[in-house]
């Protein structure tokens, strides 16, 4: 009989990943394909969402080939980056790019809506929105909120033209289904949904008004890990894959993560190392930490919560380095440019310290433990002595250093210490990386076999647990370790200056950011 597998779909800030993964969470195929991110001068961050589903039918048709049995497909599962916007027009097509989840256009209508001197909020509106959902939109137009606000009072024409403003995996699913819908887990980032425990399926009215949203615009919800339809008959011929395969609705890249981390028990931790970077946690309450941008957001079980906060750029600075500063313009039109595992060997030839040199990873602002749209990257404390291998070694510190300052803020959060930590994603790939996360936090590290493809195993494993054919705490056993890093305590007291030199960044040079950038 042929294997169940289930189709596994990573729409990630730099490149989407199409899975097949069999019943037992095993990784049958795996294909990439690189997405095109556009820039804008005035803070805009696009992509082209047509893209998106050329890659998902050029993994469909790299999973058939390489043997999985369309006849045995038991599901579709879509998971990948949130906070993020698509305008859809009545057809169910875009009308327009994503904003993706880092575009801060709509900034100055946002700081209208929310924006005051309480941790950056208005007070007035900080209770209604933290006793109904938790979180509130970001005064810095860099979420749903702000794209919507945007959209409507920036681009207008665009705006009249959506007939719904969808979550990046929501919108995959109508493409699968023709279905338009979202859930409580992938609407997340609007924080428009009444996340308190036993609270009724929907909207909260009074929050919508006061994020000036459009409720038409807003898609209809249904429960978060339930069924959103069918393949249908389109997305059947595009895709070679049988038409009425039931099609899950898309979750947020932090729960599919939670999942594929085998971490499942409450309090029982993972970190992410990806373009952006993450602590998380199922929590058995909800709770709301504005100064520090951490929430707790419904999970993927009732009454379960998972702790949620972001850091804007982790992986993303080792891809800077790369890219902007070591890549050496060839002739002939062609650039040299090392690869990662060339980065990491330079990184291991400079000692622990990096030399002296402390890397701020803030290359497009920060959200948490600190929401600073203002503050940017930089290499402190460089000297003539300086070389390559140094400032490779203090981007992956600087990205370990500022796990620990969002730790901290974690622990304290959570009412207790947070070790072990599971690590996945690309950065995870890294032993040296993971080594020296376990050494600036002075924690057990645990990094899962094939971390950088955890959320499509976790997904799917979510999949069939919305199928009802896995339980949640089974999952945990389809998940394998591949090597655990136990902190070296000479290499911890090392790091511990540089570390309080590293917290002590923000408060000094905060104001000197806002002078340039505010």
């Amino acid at each position: 009989m042929a294997t169940s597998w289930v189709l596994a779909v990573d729409l990630g800030t730099s490149g989407l990943k199409v899975g097949a993964v069999s019943e037992d969470g095993v990784l049958l195929s795996v294909f990439h394909a690189d997405l095109t991110t556009t820039f804008t001068d005035d803070g805009g961050v696009e992509q082209d969402t047509d893209s998106w589903w050329v890659g998902v039918r050029a993994g469909a048709a790299h999973a058939l080939a390489s043997g999985a049995d369309p006849a045995a497909l038991a599901a579709v599962a879509i998971t990948g980056q949130y906070g993020s916007t698509v305008p859809v027009g009545p057809a169910g097509d875009a009308v327009g790019p994503c904003l993706v989840w880092a575009d801060d256009r709509g900034a100055r209508w946002s700081r209208a809506a929310f924006g005051g001197p309480a941790a950056g909020y208005r007070p007035s509106i900080v209770a209604p929105w933290i006793r109904h959902t938790g979180g509130l939109p970001s005064p810095n137009g860099a979420d749903p909120s702000g794209h919507a606000l945007y959209l409507r009072y920036g681009r207008p024409e665009l705006h009249a033209a959506a007939a719904l403003l969808m979550e990046p995996v929501d919108f995959l699913g109508l493409r699968f289904t023709g279905v338009a819908a979202a859930t409580p887990a992938s609407a997340v980032g609007s924080w428009l949904t009444d996340n308190r425990p036993g609270a009724p399926l929907g909207y909260v009215p009074k929050l919508v008004r006061l994020a000036r949203r459009d409720p038409a615009k807003l898609p209809p919800l249904r429960p978060s890990g339930s069924i959103l339809g069918g393949i249908d008959p389109r997305a059947s011929a595009e895709l070679g894959l049988p038409e009425g395969v039931p099609v899950l609705g898309g979750v947020p890249d932090l729960h599919a993560a939670y999942v594929g981390s085998g971490a499942v028990e409450d309090f029982r931790a993972h970190v992410a190392i990806s373009t952006s970077a993450w602590v998380s946690c199922a929590l058995p309450f909800k709770k709301t930490d504005v100064f520090h941008q951490i929430a707790s957001v419904p999970g993927v079980r009732p009454g379960q919560y998972l702790m949620i906060n972001n850091h804007e750029t982790a992986g993303a600075c080792l891809q800077w380095v790369r890219d902007g500063v070591l890549r050496t313009p060839g002739g002939h039109g062609s650039d040299w440019q090392p690869s990662y595992d060339d980065l990491v060997a330079l990184a291991a030839e400079s000692p622990p310290g990096a030399g002296g040199v402390v890397f701020t990873p803030w290359l497009k602002g920060e959200r948490s433990p600190v929401d600073d749209r203002n503050l940017r990257a930089g290499f402190l404390n460089v000297s003539l002595d300086t070389d390559q291998a140094d400032l490779v070694r203090a981007v992956l510190e600087g990205v370990a250093y500022n796990l620990r300052w969002l730790l901290e803020a974690a622990d304290s959060f959570a009412k207790r210490r947070l070790d072990p930590l599971r690590v996945l994603g690309g950065g995870a790939q890294s032993d040296l990386w993971c080594q020296i996360h376990a050494d600036v936090t002075g924690r057990r590290v645990e990094r899962i076999a094939s971390p950088a493809h955890a959320q499509l195993r976790g997904v799917a494993l979510l999949a069939l647990v919305g199928l009802g054919r896995l339980t949640l705490p089974e999952t945990a056993d389809r998940v394998p370790l591949d090597t655990t890093f136990a902190p070296d305590p000479a290499a911890k007291a090392g790091y511990e200056p540089q570390y309080r030199a590293f917290a002590s960044a923000y408060g000094r040079l905060k104001g000197w950011y806002r002078s340039l950038n505010g």
